[in-house]
């Protein structure tokens, strides 16, 4: 088996890479200086973006080292039901594309926290600001450079604190370029991360072929064979893997909850598509959906091999630390070991390429928030647009600093894809039930919204420790339904009319094309497929 490192070959194709990406970042940056001098452009690339531009970016942002590091852990320990937080979520951004984005765009949102100062009231706006900031740097962007960096440290022999300091500073060269850099340099990231996620599967199946004596095809029915209990995507009860993903809640539960929340009232993914008009916004998040339909392929289908080959005797010394415990986020780098000299390259910067993408974009939205939702509507509201700018790239600065001082104390993780989907959750439950009631239900207060984000947090880490047998996915719908229940009550006996609520949001009329139709279908058809193949 090969050793942790890069050989001079695989050195030189990274490299390439790395020039790549700064070398048409910087060409972007200066074709179009003048909307990029405005905080939109700089924030948004208001009108910049195509609609490949946009889906390629919605999906490098999502992707990073928590799907091919920690998904393809989950693969190793759970198997394929953990697709079901990428298959779902195509069917989710059908909604998001139908829905959500109408709504922003003909309400002219740049934030979230916008969307809620206008519809509610400052005060949850800046409530809701402050527990994004939290999580986007304290959960998201620090496990975004934890794994990363464990991955470099296992595929390449890269010392741990130098790879979390390396990745950080790559990630704000992107970011310190804009919304724009990071939207042009994404397609290019979607491109490496497919074609070298794909080469690891390549691998992965062509060492099952070998080790049962088949063709590369034909391994996916003996993975299939060898591990029946990772083919299922409804978990039942008896599985001891039923509290990550608990039976039907993944379809028809609470994991609509969580990725309608993530994808349609996330800054750090919808903004990809705010400064887009309609049509191209909806072709962007379509394209985004088909993208989503590939990942397992790439992340999670290695995972299981990982498990098959380990079960006959392969990696036993690799997929332990030295306690003897199995790490399943071991089973992605350890693949990228045995890859052979140059394609090792290939896949490294794919890897560093949904790394870096992923912490781009939240570096962005954190910028994008701090800078227009808090300072400046209450530190500098004057500020002219130059100066929205620095102090946006200096919140880039600043955040980073943060996450990579904390993200060295997530080594303790099993599997640290889990600890992002469930930490997340404790915010999810208020921020759907604010924007849902907000945008479809007028009789909406900011009373009620307001009691709902700060009940939030609160009643998940109570469900969490009162209930703990309870899976987190159906602990968060429950937490969902009794903040549902608060809304609709406080509003219901809320005195306040509607010109004291804040300005009324427009639901504009919800036309499709004939094209986006065709495509959801589609989609939607793959995904059914898909569920009765491997129920």
């Amino acid at each position: 088996m090969n050793q942790p490192g890069l050989h001079s070959l695989d050195i030189l194709v990274f490299a390439l890479y790395l020039l790549v990406i700064c070398f048409y970042g910087y060409w972007i940056y200066r074709k179009k200086t003048n909307k990029s001098d405005t905080a939109s452009g700089f924030f948004l690339a208001e009108g910049s973006l195509t609609f490949w531009a946009i889906g390629a970016s919605l999906i490098a942002s999502n992707i990073s080292a928590e799907h091919f590091i920690g998904m393809s852990g989950s693969g190793f320990a759970i198997g394929l039901a953990i697709s079901s937080y990428e298959w779902m979520a195509a069917a989710s951004l059908i909604v998001v594309a139908v829905f959500f984005l109408p709504v922003y765009l003909k309400n002219k949102i740049y934030t979230m926290p916008q969307f809620l100062r206008q519809r509610y009231s400052p005060v949850v706006a800046t409530t809701m600001a402050i527990f994004w900031l939290l999580l986007y740097i304290f959960v998201n962007l620090t496990s975004i450079i934890y794994l990363g960096a464990l991955a470099l440290e296992v595929t390449a022999g890269i010392n741990f604190n130098i790879a979390v300091v390396a990745l950080a500073l790559f990630a704000i060269l992107i970011t310190i370029g804009g919304m724009k850099v990071i939207g042009y340099t994404d397609v290019i990231q979607v491109i490496v991360l497919v074609v070298g996620g794909l080469i690891t599967t390549y691998l992965a199946m062509n060492l099952v072929a070998k080790e049962f004596g088949t063709t590369v095809l034909g391994a996916f029915t003996t993975l299939r064979q060898q591990a029946d209990s990772h083919f299922h995507m409804v978990l039942k009860p008896d599985n001891p893997y039923y509290k990550d993903l608990p039976g039907l809640s993944v379809i028809i539960g609470a994991m609509w909850i969580n990725n309608l929340a993530y994808w349609g009232c996330n800054q750090y993914i919808i903004q990809r598509t705010l400064g887009a008009d309609l049509e191209t916004g909806r072709k962007g998040i379509l394209f985004a959906g088909f993208l989503k339909l590939l990942v397992p392929l790439i992340v999670v289908i290695p995972g299981i091999a990982a498990f098959v080959l380990y079960q006959h005797g392969m990696f036993q010394k690799e997929m332990v630390d030295a306690t003897g415990a199995v790490k399943p986020d071991h089973a992605y780098p350890v693949l990228l070991n045995l890859l052979p000299v140059g394609l090792k390259g290939v896949a490294f910067a794919a890897l560093t390429a949904a790394i870096v993408a992923s912490l781009a974009g939240k570096a962005n939205s954190i910028s994008t928030i701090f800078t227009l939702d808090i300072y400046k509507m209450y530190i500098k509201p004057g500020a002219s647009e130059k100066h929205l700018i620095r102090v946006g790239r200096a919140a880039v600065w600043i955040s980073m600093l943060i996450a990579v001082l904390i993200a060295p104390q997530l080594r303790v993780l099993e599997q640290a894809y889990q600890f992002i989907q469930e930490y997340s959750s404790f915010v999810t439950p208020g921020v759907f039930a604010i924007f849902f009631f907000g945008m479809f239900w007028k009789r909406a207060t900011a009373n009620a919204a307001l009691i709902t984000a700060l009940l939030t947090i609160p009643l998940s880490t109570l469900f969490k420790f009162w209930l703990p047998e309870i899976p987190f996915l159906n602990r968060m719908g429950i937490v969902f339904i009794v903040l549902a229940i608060v809304m609709v009550a406080i509003s219901l006996l809320d005195k306040k009319g509607p010109a004291e609520r804040g300005v009324k949001i427009e639901v504009p009329a919800f036309n499709l094309s004939r094209a986006f139709i065709i495509g959801a279908i589609i989609i939607c058809g793959i995904l059914t497929a898909l569920y009765a193949a491997f129920w």
